[in-house]
């Protein structure tokens, strides 16, 4: 987990290392373990090293790899690298460190643009060919890592935060109409390539981006989860689904231990991260550090998470740290969480991550996060109502439901010069809904919430909160192979096995 920046020239002029600099320094929150700067005619690349995997100075970045004619700058975790560095040793490579950051660059070598498809884990990646002069940028099929760009027709420019695009200078930063419509009306998501500024773009979930030398770029998508029901599991009994959602999560939390770093949990108590917990004991992990947070009640409810987290601490015999935040620390905490934001965010529970964060961050480098089961199970309320409306009205229930206000009440709360053309938010889920896939009207609502709401509202809230601190969250609910076993269960099974499972 770290931050990346880097700039690609078009106009024949030399990258800018000075503010390659600029947008790096933006960023020493999310790599505070070192920093790094390369640079080669119209290409430059800077990075913020958070140690995690090869901790030595073999792992750190940009990495340049001369025999192959590679550098990477790179963000994320790859689960499943030592696998691959073994599979790409027997198929000839050899490796000068052990991180993850090299397995990619091997595996861009020996696979091409398909090397995405072998990766396990959460990414974003930027790989310069020194040779042809292309550039290589990808995402992770859920978008947990973030990538911002900025482009003209002389420059391209990309970061890990928005505020590191900046930083850079040079940027339109006036309020993108489209966008703003959809923050109002779509609980304050942005989906991609959209971001609340005009100049600033973020490259879609699952994408690959092949940019080449004169700015021509081409996008490959490449990986869409059908939510639709396989014929191959009809057989499946609900309490087969159930022992197969387990076993998938199982692997999941397992290949979430990866580091050569101690990795803790954050417990609020709740079903969601105290299952990751169980699971880690059941797989005999030992000395587990948990962490809860816990803030002063007001108005008659309790503002700490002790309670039930304190519960499973003790059963499961966690290294548990019970960390209270006092009333003093909130309003700072406010400004804190805001200045951590790379694009505006609603949810009350930001301040909290980010002091949470804050004091977790003393302890461990890494944890594991409950993240994304409602999404993916269908534990909110909206999704019930969808159950019985038919297959082609399902957007418009959708909007109903979710939708915090619509297109009409627009005129009352923003002035004439800020309202778009269009109904773009009913627009987007209208389209989103009649893609293929999705046998039914909760699927759909499933397939949008899992690969856009996510994303841009719960994912990147945690990615901004505990980055601000140099702590990287792994999300176990967001593997992707569990997401494509979630998006299968029928209907009829559905309800029994998100219970049973969770």
């Amino acid at each position: 987990m770290c931050g990346l920046a880097g700039e690609l020239r078009f106009d024949g002029r030399a990258a800018d290392a000075a503010d390659l600099a600029k947008m790096s320094g933006c960023q020493v929150h999310r790599g505070p373990d070192g920093d790094g700067l390369w640079t080669r005619g119209p290409v430059g690349l800077a990075h913020r090293r958070l140690s995690i995997i090869d901790l030595s100075p073999a792992g750190a970045q940009p990495m340049v790899d001369a025999e192959l004619g590679l550098t990477i700058a790179y963000n994320g975790m790859i689960y499943n690298y030592q696998g691959l560095r073994d599979e790409l040793r027997a198929a000839g490579h050899h490796f000068f460190s052990s991180s993850d950051t090299e397995v990619i660059l091997k595996a861009y070598a020996e696979w091409g643009l398909r090397f995405v498809d072998h990766l396990l884990g959460m990414f974003a990646i930027a790989i310069w060919e020194h040779r042809t002069g292309r550039l290589i940028l990808a995402r992770d099929r859920l978008g947990i890592k973030p990538l911002y760009y900025t482009q003209n027709a002389s420059r391209l420019r990309f970061a890990s935060t928005l505020p590191a695009l900046l930083a850079g200078g040079g940027v339109d930063t006036s309020i993108d109409r489209d966008a703003l419509a959809e923050y109002m009306t779509f609980h304050s998501v942005v989906p991609a390539p959209r971001t609340i500024l005009s100049g600033v773009k973020k490259l879609a979930p699952a994408t690959v981006r092949v940019v080449e030398p004169d700015g021509a770029a081409r996008d490959e998508t490449y990986w869409e989860p059908s939510f639709s029901r396989d014929p191959a599991l009809a057989s499946l009994t609900p309490e087969d689904w159930q022992d197969a959602v387990l076993d998938s999560l199982r692997t999941a939390v397992k290949r979430r231990m990866v580091a050569d770093v101690p990795v803790g949990v954050l417990l609020s108590g709740g079903i969601d991260s105290s299952l990751v917990v169980a699971l880690l004991a059941e797989a005999g992990q030992q000395d587990l550090a948990t962490f809860s947070i816990g803030f002063d009640s007001a108005g008659g409810e309790s503002g700490d998470e002790f309670e039930y987290s304190s519960i499973v601490a003790r059963e499961f015999a966690t290294d548990h740290h019970r960390i209270p935040i006092s009333s003093d620390r909130l309003l700072p905490g406010i400004d804190g969480a805001i200045a951590a934001m790379s694009e505006p965010m609603v949810s009350h529970d930001c301040v909290a991550f980010y002091l949470l964060s804050q004091e977790v961050s003393q302890s461990v480098k890494v944890v594991q996060s409950g993240q994304g089961a409602d999404e993916v199970l269908g534990g909110y309320d909206w999704y019930p109502p969808l159950a019985s409306v038919p297959r082609n009205r399902a957007a418009a229930a959708y909007a109903d439901v979710f939708f915090d206000r619509r297109w009409r009440e627009m005129p009352r709360l923003l002035r004439p010069e800020w309202l778009a053309d269009d109904d773009v938010p009913s627009a987007f889920v209208t389209a989103h809904f009649a893609q293929p896939g999705a046998d039914t009207a909760v699927d759909a609502a499933l397939r949008l919430d899992t690969t856009i709401m996510l994303t841009d509202d719960p994912v990147k809230r945690v990615d901004n909160m505990t980055m601000a601190w140099g702590l990287e969250a792994r999300v176990p609910f967001l593997d992707h192979e569990f997401v494509e076993l979630a998006g299968r269960i029928p209907r009829r099974s559905s309800s029994t096995t998100a219970a049973r499972a969770c």
